[in-house]
């Protein structure tokens, strides 16, 4: 058992320092939300499973808050309406449930970020086609190459593994970096230059 538990810390570990190859996409989706958010757009976060639960945590970190006090910032999980989900999935198909609902709240420059450890789920993919064509911007959180996730992002973050365990432990630690970097971006202390 001990062996188990050192080996599965070891693998989260290792992701998590391999993941320091994309300090420069982390950054981009970081200014691309922030900027969304300055100019009064949205942040619309989807996923499957564990990372319908990661969505919802990291929505929840926006309109609450995250390190400091600062205003809620808009950020919604169209994982939460169970009316929606169940009423798409009922009518149209489990594939339609967050593409639905990107084309009734989505609007020209808001941001959609789509959760996928295989890059390949149907309503994940759909929803960032959707997104790509009402001109949304689109972040895809992912594991292995990206999968069918990766031409229909304008920020690619795929964590190099195909254990969905370990991809969405690296999962929130992203999403948490990048809430920390859209409070600095927008809330840093007056006069001090931006790092990010």
């Amino acid at each position: 058992m001990r062996e188990m538990v050192l080996a599965a810390l070891s693998e989260s570990a290792r992701l998590i320092n391999e993941a320091q190859g994309l300090t420069d996409r982390v950054a981009q989706a970081a200014r691309m939300i922030a900027e969304a958010f300055t100019r009064g757009h949205r942040l619309l976060i989807f996923g499957n499973g564990g990372s319908a639960a990661d969505a919802q945590h990291l929505a929840a970190e926006f309109v609450n808050r995250f390190l400091i006090e600062r205003p809620p910032l808009p950020a919604v999980a169209l994982t939460t309406d169970t009316s929606v989900l169940t009423s798409i999935g009922n009518d149209y198909g489990f594939q339609d449930v967050f593409a639905k609902q990107i084309k009734a709240l989505g609007r020209p420059g808001d941001v959609a970020w789509g959760l996928s450890t295989s890059g390949n789920s149907p309503n994940v993919v759909r929803a960032l086609a959707a997104a790509r064509g009402l001109g949304l911007q689109t972040i895809a959180l992912t594991g292995a190459d990206g999968g069918e996730c990766k031409p229909l992002a304008d920020v690619l973050l795929a964590i190099p593994s195909k254990k969905t365990p370990r991809i969405q432990e690296v999962h929130i630690t992203l999403g948490h970096v990048i809430c920390e970097m859209v409070d600095y971006l927008l809330f840093q202390l007056p006069g001090e230059e931006v790092k990010a």
